[in-house]
């Protein structure tokens, strides 16, 4: 039996419905209850989002209030520093079986972040003890292990149906090939599971090519089977990550995109962004917008299994799986499992400039057009080892890299 969050999830499900998610966060209370409010009189299968400010994110929790009581704004909803009574009268009539809400929070030590959102009454968020400290934090790896670790228990003690969602699968994502997202979402989750947690889901990021996504969605399917069993789950795809076209029409087109493959992929959750993601933080009106969008380009038939890609997943599948068994072969704790594969560089982030991440290893777009490894460090991978390695890796080549998905959407609207 699961909570609101995953009963919702799963009835939109089995009526062939994907729900779709803003990453919404205002900073006052009558903003972010408005917010709320427009999302969950849309009449489409959504889950509202509490996203908390950057203050928060860091551990400041006094700060957000006195730049509200200067009138000021803030860049998402301070959980922490408003008043528990003030969030749930924020929540009254909104939050139930037919809206869930998550926190979504960015914080390598999420406990004071998990204690309140339980005492105003929520149970679902997203976050993970990799996925939330290499790509955000300084903090050290094994310094988040453990902070992860004490309020994922804090979670599975204190609610019933606590659900996290890894955020394993965002990893970088617009610049890291989907074998290394797909095993850290599955090793994320088989980290919560040991703690405790039985309500969980997996991310993945759309990237540059929809054949190698669509590939690498059925792996990670393949793979959450074999390893989170006894586990409520499911997959939530994030429209691209990465730098977003600067044209309304060429980011219309990204965003439907990436709602026809998260049909086309079975996945139940996604989570949209909107056409003004490259010049501003986007208003409510342009959220909705995007949902309403993402709505209606998931609404068509699927493709047949017939046309998902078995190249792309055979071999996205043999790297993830190498991955994931050789890291959970290093310590029966799943977390100190983690931490000695990021010592070892057995798991390496390309580009990642956290000082536990051993930096060995990059990526490349190859000549399909897919995501690849270039340079593999020590990372357990078949094939070849060959590729551009981090000396020859020049800052024109990432650059082209870090704009081919939003070019190419641009080129594509202006030529139409």
């Amino acid at each position: 039996m699961a909570g609101h969050f995953d009963r919702f999830v799963t009835r939109s499900r089995d009526r062939g419905t994907v729900v779709v998610q803003p990453r919404m966060g205002f900073g006052s209370l009558r903003a972010m209850r408005d917010g709320l409010s427009q999302v969950a009189s849309l009449g489409l299968p959504s889950v509202g989002t509490l996203t908390l400010d950057s203050y928060t994110r860091v551990g400041d929790y006094t700060t957000p209030l006195e730049r509200l009581a200067a009138g000021e704004e803030l860049n998402g909803y301070p959980l922490v520093s408003h008043p528990a009574e003030a969030s749930r009268a924020l929540l009254e009539d909104l939050h139930g079986p037919e809206f869930p809400v998550q926190v979504r929070h960015g914080t390598a030590l999420p406990l004071r972040v998990f204690q309140k959102l339980v005492e105003v009454g929520l149970d679902a968020t997203e976050g993970g003890p990799v996925s939330y400290c290499l790509p955000y934090s300084r903090l050290p790896l094994a310094q988040a292990v453990e902070a992860w670790a004490e309020a994922s228990r804090y979670l599975a003690g204190e609610t019933q149906y606590g659900h996290i969602e890894s955020f394993g699968g965002c990893l970088l994502g617009q610049l890291c090939p989907p074998s290394l997202l797909v095993a850290t979402a599955v090793l994320e989750g088989c980290f919560f599971r040991q703690h405790g947690l039985r309500h969980i889901s997996l991310s993945f990021a759309q990237g540059v090519l929809a054949e190698q996504d669509r590939g690498a969605l059925r792996a990670l399917r393949t793979l959450a089977a074999e390893h989170l069993s006894g586990v409520d789950w499911h997959v939530v795809l994030y429209t691209y990550m990465g730098l977003f076209p600067k044209t309304p029409d060429g980011a219309a087109a990204l965003i439907a995109d990436s709602a026809r493959l998260a049909r086309d992929t079975g996945c139940e959750r996604m989570i949209v962004k909107t056409v003004s993601e490259a010049w501003q933080i986007p208003t409510v009106a342009e959220n909705l917008a995007a949902l309403r969008l993402s709505a209606e380009a998931s609404a068509g038939t699927p493709l047949p299994a017939t046309a998902l890609d078995d190249a792309f997943y055979d071999e996205v599948l043999a790297e993830a799986r190498g991955l994931v068994e050789t890291v959970l072969g290093l310590d029966p704790d799943v977390g100190t499992a983690l931490t000695k594969a990021f010592a070892r560089g057995i798991l390496d982030i390309p580009f990642g400039l956290h000082p536990d991440n051993a930096g060995a290893v990059t990526s490349v777009i190859d000549d399909r057009g897919a995501l690849a490894w270039g340079s593999r460090g020590g990372m357990p991978l078949p094939g070849s080892t060959g590729g551009a390695g981090v000396d020859d890796f020049g800052s024109e080549r990432l650059h082209a890299m870090l704009n081919h998905v939003a070019n190419r959407y641009d080129c594509a609207a202006a030529s139409s």
